[in-house]
């Protein structure tokens, strides 16, 4: 399973969040997109989900917390604006189930932020 996490600014539009995640992903095939529960007012959000094709899940803060510790890289601007020092990488984590690791890690272009894990199963967390 490879799952792409991502972290956004506010107000961030699909065709912006779609380039990034489809950059990222050009070699590998989705199977989910992983997106911080603070962010499920973005329209943008679901909207690239439905066009990749791709199961869409909210991590909660919990979730990312726990996976900090395994992330690679650290934004001292994500943690002062949403108090994770890495966004994408914990969503692909946790996304991407207990065992997971990162495939890629995070890759910005202005406004968001997209970064790829691996499982070998279907485990994660649970949409809802």
């Amino acid at each position: 399973m490879i799952v792409a996490g991502i972290g956004c600014r506010p107000g961030i539009t699909r065709d912006a969040l779609l380039a990034l995640v489809e950059r990222v992903a050009e070699r590998h095939t989705l199977n989910r997109l992983a997106a911080p529960a603070f962010r499920q007012g973005e329209p943008a959000i679901p909207a690239i989900a439905k066009t990749l094709k791709v199961e869409l899940v909210w991590v909660s803060a919990l979730d990312m917390t726990e996976r900090q510790v395994e992330c690679e890289t650290h934004s001292a601007i994500a943690f002062e604006k949403t108090g994770f020092s890495s966004v994408a990488e914990a969503c692909a984590l946790a996304g991407a189930g207990p065992k997971s690791r990162l495939l890629i890690t995070r890759q910005s272009d202005r406004d968001v932020t997209c970064a790829l894990a691996t499982s070998s199963d279907m485990t994660g967390i649970e949409n809802g």
